[in-house]
């Protein structure tokens, strides 16, 4: 499950540490998110007794591994002895859309796990309904983005989509207003929150850490969207990936309350 190919085969991934475990066995329930086992060195359990305490509360098994064991199952230097064997959920993205969501984050061809778990760490924060990774995205139970959830990642759905245009095609005939960050768009967030462009129940594109939505083949992947930047006033040329996500989906989180406030 260290590799893709396993846990695309398998269907599960690991989850590294007393945080995402805990949160993983929080969120433990039949037809969501399952855990099937933890492993857990006695020192961590000692360390961490919350785990063991959900663990025997969600009827998970929890089995004591030795260090070399525990790394074994680790992607990290530093191993801190606690591990969860998770099934991948069954969401997909026309369950996500029957659910009528009001903000949803589309992640296209981003290829950091770090960057992704993170956006999907910025969007459980400010409340988006789901994190769509649409066409050759990275995995997103790839165990470095599972780390930088920070738990997250159990929060909310996660879903892998299709190509891109069909993703972008079935999200905006399920009635989201599409927007796309391009740090060289004409319109910024202030302008577009002040005409009232953030309000809708929106969708938000995100791409390459450094392409962007516009690959090198020429043509910009954002199909038809309505384009927006986040705007600077200091003298950085633009911001990274989860920086611009948390900018653009707290202006549109606030936006929306505000609507739903009058």
């Amino acid at each position: 499950m260290l590799r893709h190919r396993d846990r695309v085969a398998e269907r599960r991934f690991l989850a590294e540490g007393p945080r995402a475990v805990v949160e993983a066995l929080a969120a433990h329930r039949v037809g969501g998110h399952v855990v099937h086992e933890v492993f857990c060195t006695e020192a961590a359990a000692a360390r961490h007794p919350r785990v063991a305490e959900l663990a025997n509360e969600k009827g998970v098994p929890a089995r004591f591994v030795t260090d070399r064991v525990a790394a074994a199952l680790s992607e990290t230097r530093t191993p801190q002895g606690v591990v969860a064997v998770c099934e991948m959920p069954a969401d997909s993205l026309v369950d996500v859309l029957a659910t009528t969501p009001g903000l949803l984050v589309i992640l296209v061809e981003v290829a950091d796990p770090g960057n992704a778990g993170t956006v999907i760490r910025v969007a459980d924060g400010a409340g988006a309904d789901a994190v769509v990774f649409a066409g050759t995205t990275v995995d997103p139970y790839n165990g470095k983005c599972v780390r930088a959830t920070a738990g997250s990642l159990f929060h909310l759905p996660v879903v892998t989509g299709p190509e891109v245009s069909e993703t972008v095609d079935a999200i905006r005939s399920a009635g989201l207003v599409v927007l796309a960050a391009d740090a060289h768009a004409d319109m910024d967030l202030d302008r577009a929150d002040e005409q009232g462009l953030l309000a809708d129940r929106t969708a938000w594109l995100f791409g390459h850490e450094v392409r962007g939505l516009s690959p090198a083949d020429g043509e910009p992947v954002a199909f038809g969207s309505l384009k927006l930047r986040v705007p600077t006033f200091g003298q950085a040329e633009s911001l990274n990936l989860a920086t611009a996500a948390a900018v653009c989906l707290y202006a549109s989180a606030r936006s929306q309350r505000r609507r739903r406030a009058q």
